[in-house]
């Protein structure tokens, strides 16, 4: 068995990260620490500047003015773009 059949025998689709992602996303989320890509500076959600559309918001970094995480809002549907985040890091009650 070589290295690809290996991998294809762990291969599952996204459904299997549920629960994971349940867990970070039932979190308050204005305490989970990101990491602005521009600048590397560490704040949590709550200290990125926000500025708040009709449709959503804009949450930029403060110190270098990334937007780092991006919300749209269209009836019951939601958009998150984070390319402006390197990484998210969020702490859950066990």
């Amino acid at each position: 068995m070589g290295e690809r059949d290996d991998e294809q025998a762990v291969r599952l689709d996204g459904n299997v990260a549920a629960g994971l992602l349940t867990e970070l996303f039932c979190c308050e989320p204005s305490e989970a620490v990101i990491v602005c890509a521009g600048c590397a500076a560490v704040a949590p959600i709550g200290g990125l500047l926000a500025y708040a559309l009709e449709m959503g918001a804009i949450l930029r970094c403060p110190r270098c003015d990334t937007a780092v995480l991006r919300v749209g809002v269209a009836g019951s549907t939601r958009w998150v773009d984070m390319r402006g985040a390197a990484s998210m890091r969020f702490s859950i009650s066990t």
